[in-house]
């Protein structure tokens, strides 16, 4: 888009869908950007709410050859996987599921909560793992909120979900050079980029935000050009971002429905494993599953833009 700011490489507006009967805004993978760092997926889920007797309903479904992060601002969402493992996720705790090889999970609101109005409001993003790490065993790690780094400068303030930045590091064990960040600006408040990772973008959840004279508002995907030396300021209302990125992938990656991996074939198998059933299964949540979508193709997905 011509009309950026020369700081900015890109503009992604997020495409609505539906998942688990709640409607979602997708920002990655987009048709202006693939992949920012190991970032492949990045989904908002609400703002909205169940209400009474309803909630969200993800059946249990497989992953490979990435990790799913899921962060939320409101509500509470219940994890169950194949390991075994079963957390709730609560605003500002982070669940980091790594696929590997192969695991399966689901997500839902706990039967306890389905008495009472649940709101659901946070974001889900995918992270495409090392190619030498693809079929590593699966794993899940919980932090809750007050584990991560927290700073408070000028009005500005910043949690640090994963990776390194801002001087700080994530106790989150990552694959992969990255950075991931849940920012509150009071009105007028400003807030440096982090410099020492190649690709770095920007998601306006609130409010809005100047970069260079140009403001950006909420729903945005702000994709920074590499080195630049970039500072966000909140408009009059303040804002809220998701700042996120990290180095460039070791190659492209494929997608089909849930898999990620640097190998078609390994993608063709994992479809016909999830057909034939040969995935583990979550318990207390093996009653149903989705099943594998048909004439969807695989897609090639790239580091770059």
């Amino acid at each position: 888009m011509s009309d950026l700011p020369a700081a900015i490489e890109t503009l992604i507006i997020p495409r609505a869908h539906d998942i688990g009967g709640f409607g979602v805004r997708r920002a990655l993978p987009s048709q202006q950007r693939q992949m920012i760092g190991p970032f492949i997926f990045f989904d908002q889920m609400g703002p909205g709410e169940f209400l009474t007797g309803q909630g969200l309903d993800v059946r249990p479904h497989p992953h490979i050859g990435l990790s799913t992060v899921t962060y939320l601002f409101e509500g509470q969402i219940l994890h169950r996987d194949s390991l075994g493992v079963r957390q709730a996720i609560n605003p500002g705790d982070v669940n980091w599921m790594t696929a590997g090889r192969g695991i399966v999970h689901s997500e839902r609101t706990d039967a306890a909560r389905r008495g009472q109005v649940n709101p659901l409001y946070g974001i889900q993003s995918w992270l495409a793992l090392p190619k030498g790490e693809e079929e590593r065993a699966p794993d899940f790690a919980h932090h809750p909120a007050a584990s991560l780094p927290l700073f408070e400068d000028g009005g500005a303030v910043l949690r640090l979900i994963a990776g390194t930045g801002w001087g700080a590091q994530a106790p989150v064990k990552t694959l992969w050079p990255l950075f991931y960040a849940d920012a509150q600006l009071a009105p007028g408040a400003s807030l440096p980029m982090v410099d020492q990772h190649e690709e770095r973008g920007a998601y306006v959840v609130q409010g809005a935000v100047t970069v260079a004279g140009q403001e950006f508002g909420a729903g945005q995907m702000l994709v920074f050009r590499p080195g630049d030396a970039i500072t966000l300021t909140a408009s009059a209302a303040g804002a809220r971002l998701l700042l996120l990125g990290g180095a460039t992938m070791d190659g492209p990656r494929h997608i089909f429905w849930n898999f990620v991996s640097s190998s078609r074939e390994r993608l063709e198998q994992a479809k016909a494993d999830w057909a034939a059933q040969r995935f583990p299964k979550v318990p207390d949540d093996a009653a149903e599953f989705i099943p594998l979508p048909e004439n969807r193709k695989i897609r090639a997905e790239s580091g770059g833009a």
